[in-house]
């Protein structure tokens, strides 16, 4: 018997709101400061997920990683005075939100965004008590996808894994899923491939947002 869902974990990049020129941005200010050369936008598709210093990693030359730190500190300074000059929510997201919200369901936004930084977004594209919590990433606690900071966010919302829909683009969020017990939901329109978000163990891929509905 298939427990009934109560409630719905997003991640944000990807998933809820398109913020692929944003950080494209903040990341090229950060790396032509310290003196390294800026990237296509497209090319930080594959790279964004892991967090704002493992994406500064993934920028620099292998043999200039010890610049990471520094320039994962400039992005984060750059991105937090400007976060939303081209994100903005996907198609139906903001509609599936309110839907989910008429049914009583649970909702939760985990990012490895800052959190200070991933408030801020969240509050200025969506409508106040569209989600329950929202949860950035915390210097010394932990982050995507160690299952630990699922199974916290969990006591907050008093519910347990296997009545909790985990839905996110990447990989990371997928073995995110797996690994806490949650139901591993993909989302096709975010930054990674079908093949990607599937070989990580995602149970169900889905095209639209409203798809979501049917699991509820």
């Amino acid at each position: 018997m298939t427990m009934k869902r109560k409630g719905i974990i997003f991640d944000l990049d990807g998933t809820l709101i398109d913020t692929l020129g944003d950080i494209a941005a903040s990341m090229n200010k950060a790396l032509e400061k310290n003196g390294f050369a800026a990237l296509q936008t497209e090319a930080y598709r594959e790279k964004v997920g892991w967090g704002i210093r493992r994406l500064a990693a993934l920028c620099l030359p292998q043999d200039k990683i010890n610049f990471a730190d520094k320039v994962a500190d400039d992005a984060v300074t750059f991105y937090s005075a400007f976060p939303l000059v081209y994100t903005k929510p996907y198609p139906g997201i903001t509609e599936l939100i309110s839907q989910v919200k008429q049914k009583k369901i649970r909702t939760a936004v985990l990012t490895n965004k800052p959190d200070q930084t991933a408030q801020a977004v969240v509050n200025g594209l969506f409508p106040v008590g569209s989600f329950d919590f929202i949860r950035g990433e915390i210097f010394g606690k932990p982050r995507k996808p160690d299952p630990s900071c699922v199974w916290e966010l969990l006591v907050d919302m008093d519910l347990q894994p296997a009545e909790v829909i985990f839905a996110g683009d990447s990989e990371v969020d997928i073995e995110t899923a797996v690994t806490s017990g949650c139901f591993p939901l993909g989302v096709s329109w975010g930054y990674r491939s079908r093949d990607i978000i599937l070989n990580a163990g995602a149970r169900r891929i889905i095209d639209k947002p409203e798809e979501l509905l049917e699991l509820l």
